[in-house]
């Protein structure tokens, strides 16, 4: 994954200190910007954000009651860039949509489209020009639409200016220079809690660990409030009963695959004496991960205090192993079968790896 600037050349932005005509390259429209990449070439916030409309679809279709997961739906949709006035929009956008679903009275349909038209209003770049972030502006613009205020409303007036200086106050304790992401993030956390307090619908509140950094050349690293650096990664313990083919295989795929969020442990109730041995070559075949190697059949005794347990699916029972989360995967034990039972049950594994690698990251397990 590639750091996003320009999006024509790729090459680093530049922001002037006054506005110049600029010529979109996309669609050729001339009008007045402060935002060029340093090659010349300028995109206008209608080019940017091409294909934003989806995110009716989106959100009309959500279930969820936590605007971070929402909102980090939208950010991986082909038309989301790592910066950009889209941003402006999603905020609110997910914070209506996780509202309504937490029990907030509102016609969901009719608010996006308001907020579709107001949030499309921040131009980019209003975070360092106007020193208000427009993820914040939209975190107000939010509060704005569900308490119906207008500039005569007494009550709604108050609290939506509010909302975004409670917003533009996280975003602006946790510095520059502006990250998208990180602002969308802080502005939708200051709007789940101001929203608990004074309006008594409770969004669910994730705080999720960030993905996008390899796009961002101006990223502050472990300086981020939602940064995986120095962040206590959990453990995760894969349990069958003999830890000879299904917990092993999720071990190694997910020191693999997940490693950079969390750690795998694997062990059995009753611990065979070897690895399966068909497991051994497949994962070597189709991972190039020597198992011989890495890896060897253990009791519950061997693990260390874990975080989440994950069972394989073959009724096993550890009351006695504390955990904050633990669920079931429910897989075939593929032991003595062929070896495209084998590979089924391997991809299920890669499958529900990094499933459980994003509901970390995202916050949904904490």
């Amino acid at each position: 994954m590639s750091a996003e600037e320009c999006l024509i050349c790729k090459a680093p932005l530049e922001y002037l200190t006054q506005n110049q005509t600029m010529e979109c390259a996309i669609c050729h429209k001339r009008e007045p910007s402060k935002t060029r990449c340093v090659n010349g070439h300028y995109v206008c916030s209608n080019c940017h954000t091409q294909g934003m409309d989806r995110i009716f679809g989106l959100c009309l279709a959500e279930t969820s009651t936590d605007p971070v997961a929402i909102v980090r739906r939208m950010m991986d949709m082909p038309f989301c860039h790592m910066h950009g006035p889209e941003h402006h929009v999603m905020v609110g956008a997910a914070l209506l949509t996780a509202y309504k679903n937490a029990g907030g009275q509102l016609d969901l349909e009719q608010a996006l489209r308001e907020m579709y038209s107001r949030g499309r209003e921040v131009p980019g770049g209003a975070c360092g020009f106007w020193g208000a972030c427009g993820a914040g502006i939209s975190a107000g613009q939010f509060l704005a639409i569900v308490t119906e205020s207008t500039p005569l409303a007494v009550e709604p007036w108050g609290l939506s200016n509010q909302m975004t200086a409670r917003a533009l106050e996280s975003i602006g304790k946790a510095g520059g220079p502006r990250c998208c992401k990180r602002d969308s993030f802080l502005a939708i956390l200051a709007a789940v809690d101001f929203t608990r307090e004074h309006l008594g619908v409770e969004m669910k509140r994730t705080v999720p660990v960030c993905s996008y950094s390899p796009r961002n050349n101006q990223c502050i690293g472990k300086h981020c409030p939602f940064s995986a650096a120095g962040r206590k990664k959990p453990k995760v313990a894969f349990l069958c009963v003999h830890n000879s083919c299904r917990s092993q295989m999720a071990e190694a795929l997910g020191k693999k695959l997940a490693g950079d969020v969390f750690e795998s442990f694997s062990a059995g109730t009753e611990p065979g004496t070897q690895i399966n041995p068909d497991v051994v070559r497949l994962m070597k075949q189709v991972y190039g991960i020597d198992m011989e190697l890495t890896q060897h059949n253990k009791p519950l005794s061997d693990l260390p205090a874990v975080d989440i347990v994950v069972t394989m699916g073959c009724n096993v029972q550890c009351p006695t192993l504390p955990c904050s989360h633990r669920e079931d995967w429910g897989l075939d034990d593929p032991s003595g079968k062929e070896d495209g039972v084998f590979l089924t049950v391997m991809a299920q594994i890669e499958e529900k790896v990094l499933d459980l690698k994003r509901r970390i990251q995202t916050g949904e397990l904490e």
